[in-house]
C-alpha cells in the first residue's frame, strides 16, 4: 500500500465513487455552490470517503458496493448541518492554531533581540577591558618560529636519555673571579656622618618594588652627598602598580636604619614642628621635571642644597632613577652598594612565605647558600635538613618580560596578524597616548627593523628556543616569575611543548598563604625576587627590567660564582632567529651558546652601567689575588 494521499491511478471498484462525486459536485453548483469552496470541506468529506474506501478494501468488501454509495453526494441537503454542528470546533481550532503562530513569533523576536543586543554591544566595545575576552576566543597557539620548534622538539627528544652537560647549571670560567662583597666595610675614605645635619629629605618614590628600591638607595646616597637627615621614604599610589604597601610593609625599617647609622641620620618622620609645614608653597618641592635623569652630584648641590639650607627640608616627589652612576664620590658609590646589597631586608612575613615558595620549587631541602642567608634570615633550612640537598630538585628561574604595556609600548609585531595589530593599538590609545604623539612627529620604524635592532621583548617562543639551544633538558623544573603573560595559552604554549615542567608563585602556594599578599603587587614581586636570586640559574629576557637587574646583580655580589645568569643578546637572536626557513639545528645551538657565553663574561662595571646591576668594582666588591 502506499502512502496516504499520494498520487495514484483509480481503480476501476472506486470508479462509480468518482462519477458520483461529479454529479453531485454539479448538482452543489447548480444550487449556488462554488468549485472554489473552503479546503476544509475536501479536507473532511474527501478524507472520510477515502477513509471509508480503505477501510473496505482491508476488510475485503472489494465487490459490496452498497457498503460505500452512501457517500454519493454527501455534501447535498446537509452541508449546513455540518457546518452548524462542528462551527465552534472549527472555531476553537483556528483560534488555538493562531495563538500557537503568534507565541511562535514572540519567541523569534526575543531572542533575535538578546542576540542583536549582545552583537552591538561587543561592536561598540573600543575599551581593552576586552582583551581577555577577546584572547580567550582566540585560542590558537600563535607561533613564529615553526620549523625551528619542531627541530628543538626532536632534539629535546633525543637528549632526553643522555647525560646532561653540567656547564649549564654552572658560571663560566671567566665567571668565576676573586670579587667578594664588601660594600658594608668602612673605607679609609670614609669619614662617617657630619656632626651638624643640614635639614631633612624627604622622598617619595614611584613604580614598583624595583623602581623604589633604586630610589631608596639613590635617596640615601644623596642625603650623604647633602649632609642631611633622610626620612624613611613613602612609597606613592600608582593605578598602574595598585599596592598602596609603605616602606614597613616591604622592608624592616629598624634594621635599615641600624645597618645605615654610621653612614648617615634616619628618622622615621619629620619632626613636630615641622610637620605643619607646606612644602610645596614654600619651595622645597623637586620632582623629576626639575632633575635631569641621571644627575650628577653638581646638579644636586645646585639645585637641591640651596633650598635645604634655606627651609630646612627638601622633598623629592616621585623621585625615581635620578641620580647618575659616574662622577659620583667613591664614598657615595660604595653607600649606595651597601643600602641596595646589606641595608635593605624583607619583612618576616615575607621572608616565611618567600622561604615555602624556594622549599616547595627544590622539592626537597637545599643546602643554604649566602644568598638564601642574605634574603631568607632566620627562615632558612636547620642544619639537619642539609643531608636531604642530596635528592633536592636544581631549578632555572625565568623572567619573561611579555606583558602588555611592554608589549604594546615596543611597536613590535608577534606573529598575531591584524587583531593583534587592533588589540595593541587600542591599549597605545588608552594608556600611552604621548607615545602615539611623538610618533606623529617621527618617521615610522618599521616592526621589522625594530626587531633588527633588538628593541622587540623576546615572545615565550623564543624563550624556549633558547633554553633549548642552550641544552636544557626537557624535563628541567622551571620557575615563571613576572605577571599575566600577554596572549596568555596562546603564547605559552610553545613554550610549554618544549618545557612541561613550569610552575609559578600561584602554582606551588595555597591560597591561604598567598591571601596576605593578594592585591599587594610589590608584595607579589617580593616572592618573585626571592625565587629568582635563589635559583641556580636565572634567565632574563630583557636586560632593561628593573627586577632581572637587581636580582642579576644580587646573584652576582653574593652568588660566588655559582649562580649563573643568562643574558641573551636581542640583536643577536634576532639575526639568528630569522634564520629559520634554513637554519640547521647544529649550527643554530652553537651560535646560541656562543651569545650567551658573551653575556656571562666577568667584567667590570663599565662607564655609565648600573652599579646594582654590575656591582664588579671597586665601590662595591673587593678583588682578592
Amino acid at each position: 500500500m502506499g502512502k496516504q494521499g499520494s498520487p495514484r491511478s483509480p481503480r476501476p471498484e472506486f470508479q462509480n465513487e468518482a462519477k458520483a462525486l461529479s454529479l453531485g459536485m454539479k448538482d452543489y453548483q447548480k444550487r449556488g455552490g462554488s468549485g472554489n469552496d473552503p479546503p476544509s470541506w475536501r479536507r473532511i468529506t474527501g478524507n472520510d470517503c477515502r477513509w471509508n474506501s480503505k477501510s473496505l478494501l482491508l476488510h475485503g468488501l472489494k465487490s459490496d458496493s452498497s457498503k460505500y454509495s452512501s457517500c454519493k453526494g454527501l455534501y447535498v441537503g446537509k452541508k449546513d448541518l455540518w457546518l452548524q454542528k462542528h462551527i465552534r470546533t472549527i472555531a476553537v481550532m483556528f483560534g488555538l492554531m493562531g495563538f500557537l503562530f503568534l507565541l511562535d513569533s514572540l519567541m523569534v523576536s526575543f531572542f533575535d533581540s538578546a542576540n542583536l543586543q549582545n552583537t552591538t554591544t561587543y561592536d561598540n566595545s573600543t575599551g581593552f577591558q576586552d582583551r581577555d575576552s577577546t584572547i580567550e576566543r582566540i585560542q590558537q597557539p600563535i607561533q613564529m618560529y615553526d620549523r625551528l620548534l619542531n627541530l628543538a622538539s626532536s632534539a629535546l627528544a633525543e637528549k632526553e636519555f643522555k647525560q646532561e652537560s653540567s656547564n649549564l647549571w654552572t658560571e663560566s670560567y671567566q665567571q668565576k673571579s676573586s670579587w667578594k662583597p664588601c660594600a658594608d666595610r668602612k673605607g679609609p675614605s670614609n669619614q662617617g656622618k657630619p656632626e651638624k645635619s643640614n635639614g631633612y629629605i624627604m622622598v617619595s618614590a614611584n613604580g614598583g618594588l624595583n623602581q623604589q628600591r633604586v630610589a631608596i638607595c639613590n635617596a640615601v646616597a644623596v642625603a650623604s652627598l647633602l649632609n642631611a637627615t633622610l626620612v624613611i621614604p613613602k612609597f606613592l599610589y600608582s593605578n598602574v602598580w595598585n599596592d598602596p604597601s609603605q616602606f614597613g610593609d616591604i622592608y624592616q625599617e629598624d634594621y635599615f636604619i641600624d645597618i645605615l647609622k654610621d653612614d648617615i641620620n634616619i628618622v622615621k618622620d619629620l619632626p613636630p614642628h615641622m610637620k605643619s609645614l607646606d612644602i610645596e608653597a614654600i619651595g622645597s618641592q623637586i620632582t623629576d621635571a626639575d632633575l635631569v635623569k641621571e644627575a650628577t652630584a653638581i646638579d644636586y648641590t645646585k639645585i637641591a642644597l640651596p633650598l635645604l639650607l634655606q627651609n630646612g627640608v627638601v622633598h623629592f616627589l616621585g623621585y625615581g632613577n635620578r641620580l647618575g652612576f659616574d662622577l659620583l664620590p667613591s664614598d657615595i658609590q660604595k653607600l649606595r652598594c651597601k643600602c641596595n646589597f646589606h641595608a635593605l631586608k624583607f619583612v618576616p612575613k615575607i621572608q616565611k612565605v618567600g622561604s615555602l615558595l624556594v622549599k616547595r620549587i627544590r622539592k626537597h631541602n637545599a643546602a643554604r647558600s649566602v644568598l638564601d642567608t642574605q634574603l631568607l634570615g632566620k627562615f632558612i633550612q636547620n642544619k639537619e635538613d642539609h643531608e636531604a640537598a642530596r635528592g633536592s630538585s636544581k631549578y632555572l628561574a625565568l623572567h619573561l618580560r611579555f606583558e602588555v604595556d611592554m608589549v604594546a609600548y615596543s611597536l613590535c609585531e608577534f606573529g598575531g596578524g591584524e587583531n593583534e595589530r587592533k588589540e595593541l593599538q587600542i591599549y597605545r590609545e588608552i594608556h600611552f597616548p604621548l607615545l602615539l604623539e611623538r610618533l606623529k612627529k617621527s618617521s615610522p620604524i618599521l616592526p621589522m627593523e625594530l626587531r633588527k635592532l633588538g628593541r622587540c621583548p623576546l615572545t615565550p617562543e623564543e624563550a624556549g628556543l633558547v633554553l633549548a639551544g642552550l641544552g636544557f633538558k626537557s624535563g628541567t623544573y622551571i620557575y615563571l616569575a613576572g605577571s599575566q603573560i600577554y596572549g596568555a595559552n596562546s603564547r605559552m604554549d610553545p613554550f610549554t611543548r618544549l618545557y612541561p615542567n613550569l610552575v609559578t608563585k600561584e602554582d606551588l602556594l595555597t591560597p591561604t598563604e598567598l591571601a596576605p599578599f593578594r592585591n599587594f603587587s610589590s608584595k607579589l614581586a617580593a616572592l618573585d625576587f626571592i625565587a629568582c636570586a635563589t635559583a641556580d640559574v636565572f634567565a632574563m629576557t630583557d636586560s632593561g627590567s628593573q627586577l632581572s637587574s637587581l636580582v642579576s646583580g644580587y646573584r652576582t655580589y653574593y652568588g660566588g660564582g655559582h649562580a649563573p645568569t643568562l643574558r641573551p643578546n636581542k640583536k643577536r637572536l634576532a639575526a639568528i632567529l630569522s634564520e629559520n626557513d634554513t637554519i640547521g639545528w647544529d649550527s643554530f645551538e652553537d651560535r646560541i651558546k656562543k651569545m650567551i657565553q658573551e653575556g656571562q663574561k666577568a667584567v667590570i662595571r663599565k662607564h655609565g652601567r648600573s652599579i646594582y646591576r654590575q656591582p664588579r668594582c671597586p665601590e662595591c666588591m673587593c678583588r682578592h689575588q
